[in-house]
């Protein structure tokens, strides 16, 4: 099984992906971790900042991970912003039954009333080094688009709207 988290920045993808590897023993693979080792590596001259061409180049290696993690019968878990939103186009039904997809999404409410603790929070898993500075209508515009373009490609998510308390089972 494939578990694919994705979601706008600091929406808690990498937090949830923690908690499913600790109760499931799934390994779990950071797209982000991905783009630094490419970048720090020297592999592409994309950079940070780069997040749309990013998600071309990532998704392009990211997909046939799936594919062979789906052919050996193993288990992962893959977190990351640099999942496309038409991402089932690349599958035919046979790996599709093998993935469960979930897009984090915080509503504009819960971002309006959470957002000190948002940023408080965003280095609870890992250590965002080269985090930019993020703003509430940044977050609120991402989430909002990410949310139109769920519905557009019919892809699952999650509506973070009151508290974060988000539970997967499998």
């Amino acid at each position: 099984m494939v578990i694919l988290i994705a979601g706008a920045s600091h929406t808690g993808k990498t937090l949830l992906s923690q908690k499913l590897l600790e109760k499931y023993k799934f390994p779990c693979l950071s797209l982000d971790h991905i783009k630094m080792g490419l970048i720090r590596s020297g592999q592409t001259s994309l950079t940070v900042n780069d997040d749309k061409k990013m998600t071309v180049y990532l998704w392009t290696i990211v997909r046939e991970i799936i594919k062979t993690v789906i052919e050996n019968k193993q288990n992962i878990i893959i977190e990351g912003c640099y999942i496309p939103f038409d991402w089932k186009n690349d599958f035919n039904y046979e790996y599709l039954k093998e993935i469960k997809y979930y897009c984090l999404i915080m509503s504009k409410r819960y971002i309006k009333e959470n957002f000190e603790d948002i940023k408080k929070f965003s280095n609870v898993i890992e250590n965002r080094c080269h985090d930019f500075s993020i703003d509430m209508e940044t977050m609120i515009r991402e989430n909002a688009e990410n949310l139109k373009m769920c519905e557009k490609y019919n892809n699952n998510y999650i509506l973070i709207d009151e508290d974060y308390n988000i539970i997967i089972e499998l």
